[in-house]
């Protein structure tokens, strides 16, 4: 019973730290109903296979499974007919050199469109090949490789700035194997590596391969919480980066601050291109926000504009304090009025009656809590 409690513990000891270095989160494998090694649902980049109950597929069956590595880095690889795999399961596969350890995150029909997004030709492209499952050594192996990347990558930070490099090592990524390393860094121009290389291959005796990544793949890679309180969107779900311009904000009304619409990575936010097709949309109906109104008690300018509530604020020129909102049909039947050289009595007549319900009511709470 001793003996049992203590290879549950070391079991879920190393569960807990594949689950920080790779991404996974992990169920209760004792379960036979629960035979896959983790959940894909909270993995970095994580694959729903949509397709998998569905019996009649159009497809025709392929023996090509998408398999992930650290931080969402995947691959497509073939493997024979009798090999049964199931989404979640660690493999051994081809590597250059040697084998990696990675987890099936994508099998089926649905790797057919999987590999048409992303631009592979099954028929032409040679495939690397999954060799087996995972052994009980080769999971040990890739357990002690996971061990050594943070404490490898803190020594390569301080080879490089004795070496005097410009550039910041974001991340190591051992293979299953531990024959080689991928080191993944940034910079702002071009570097040098050549002896930084040497003394790593010296000091670690494995095989190096330098990777530069963008400032937004770094990000991506190392995960975070933005400003909205959910995990960054390039480390879950996103698999592609798009140009963000200020243009994205002028449209949306949204003040140009850089430290409010930078992200993480120092970029422009992401999400600012979310919602701006909708909003181009919208605004096609909104006269110039330059529209001068023209009414018998003078002449107001646009204030601001709430999109998707339809309203306009304008204020006259010579009370700047006091703003009215106006519908925009309203609106658009005192400019049509403006262009016929009459003018209306006031903007009093148009304003929303709701607006000004609101702020009554709102003065009245506030009068009522003040005596509570």
């Amino acid at each position: 019973m001793e003996e049992t409690t203590k290879d549950i513990s070391a079991q879920a000891e190393k569960k807990e730290h594949i689950s920080s270095a790779r991404g996974c989160c992990f169920v209760d494998t004792a379960n036979p109903s629960n035979p896959t090694v983790n959940q894909q649902n909270c993995c970095k980049l994580s694959t729903f296979n949509w397709l998998s109950d569905y019996s009649d597929t159009i497809t025709t069956k392929i023996n090509i499974a998408e398999i992930r590595f650290k931080n969402g880095r995947k691959g497509f690889f073939s493997f024979q007919q009798e090999m049964s795999l199931k989404e979640g399961e660690l493999v051994a596969v081809e590597a250059q050199p040697g084998h990696d350890i990675g987890i099936v995150s994508l099998i089926g029909d649905a790797v057919n469109l999987q590999m048409k997004r992303k631009g592979v030709n099954p028929e032409t492209t040679e495939f690397n090949k999954v060799y087996r499952h995972a052994r009980s050594t080769d999971i040990e192996k890739w357990f002690d490789a996971m061990k050594m990347e943070d404490t490898i990558m803190h020594k390569t930070r301080v080879f490089a700035i004795d070496l005097g490099l410009h550039m910041k090592i974001n991340d190591v990524e051992y293979q299953g194997d531990k024959t080689k390393a991928i080191f993944y860094y940034t910079a702002d121009e071009r570097v040098d590596f050549r002896e930084l290389i040497k003394k790593l291959a010296e000091v670690f005796r494995i095989r190096i391969e330098m990777k530069q990544i963008g400032v937004r793949q770094e990000a991506a890679k190392l995960g975070g919480i933005g400003p909205c309180g959910r995990e960054l969107c390039c480390a879950s779900w996103m698999s592609s980066f798009s140009s963000v311009s200020t243009n994205s904000a002028r449209i949306q009304q949204l003040s140009l601050n850089p430290q409010k619409l930078a992200g993480q990575c120092g970029k422009l936010k992401c999400c600012l291109n979310y919602e701006v097709d909708s909003y181009v949309d919208a605004l096609k109906d909104f006269p110039d926000t330059r529209t001068i109104l023209k009414t018998k008690k003078g002449t107001a300018s646009h204030q601001k504009t709430d999109v998707y509530k339809r309203l306009m604020w304008f204020s006259y020129d010579e009370e700047r304090g006091s703003i009215h909102a106006i519908p925009l049909d309203k609106l658009n039947e005192i400019i049509k009025l403006n262009k016929n050289d009459k003018l209306v009595d006031d903007l009093e007549t148009y304003a929303e009656d709701q607006e000004q319900k609101q702020r009554s009511e709102s003065n009245e709470d506030l009068y009522i809590a003040s005596y509570q």
